[in-house]
């Protein structure tokens, strides 16, 4: 028997939510160690002790923080792949997701650079993989695109490293936009659609 959810519980759960956002952004503005409890607390009007009503602490703020954005990356992913006809639909939806996911979330990326060395070693070693798991969701897609993987050429076989290596380079490529573009570019669709052709054509070099 599923338990009802309370007006207070959806109370609780958007407070979660407005700390998570404002723990972000602070730690992209700030750094993790130039941010306190009372400042995350001060950015969603509530003191920093009543922080502590929804997370462990700052360590744990930043480890929910992490965590949900590489699970969001699976749980996007896996949906646009399973919407896909074709592998060339499926690695394009790839490439649209992720480009639109660090266009809209470009703080979470900052933070995730910066300050991944702060989380407890659980987090860690959970974000790692998370990060995996969606890395070898992109390499089977992109697999899938090499005839040597297919078996039709055999001189030209793109093995597990070179497809990591190649997915990995393409993230780097697309999370680059926090650092390298303006906030007010990120929001117009020209910028979207040149990351996304640049990334497609990294993916897809001499195979």
């Amino acid at each position: 028997m599923t338990t009802p959810v309370t007006a207070r519980d959806r109370a609780k759960a958007e407070r979660s939510d407005a700390i998570l956002h404002a723990a972000a952004r602070l730690f992209a503005e700030r750094g993790y160690t130039g941010v306190s409890l009372e400042d995350i607390g001060a950015a969603v009007g509530v003191s920093g002790p009543a922080v502590y009503r929804h997370f462990a602490g700052k360590q744990a703020l930043l480890g929910a923080v992490l965590v949900k954005v590489s699970q969001d990356l699976i749980t996007g992913g896996e949906h646009v792949s399973l919407g896909a006809d074709t592998a060339n639909e499926r690695m394009q939806a790839l490439i649209r997701f992720h480009v639109d996911f660090a266009l809209g979330n470009a703080e979470v990326i900052q933070v995730q650079d910066r300050d991944v060395a702060h989380l407890s070693e659980v987090d860690r070693a959970e974000v790692r993989r998370l990060q995996r798991s969606y890395i070898e969701l992109w390499m089977e897609a992109l697999a899938a695109l090499s005839p040597a993987v297919a078996g039709a050429d055999a001189g030209n076989v793109v093995d597990q490293d070179e497809l990591r290596l190649r997915v990995q380079a393409c993230f780097g490529l697309i999370n680059s936009t926090p650092h390298s573009t303006r906030a007010a570019s990120r929001r117009h669709a020209a910028t979207a659609t040149v990351l996304a052709a640049m990334a497609e054509a990294a993916l897809r070099a001499a195979i």
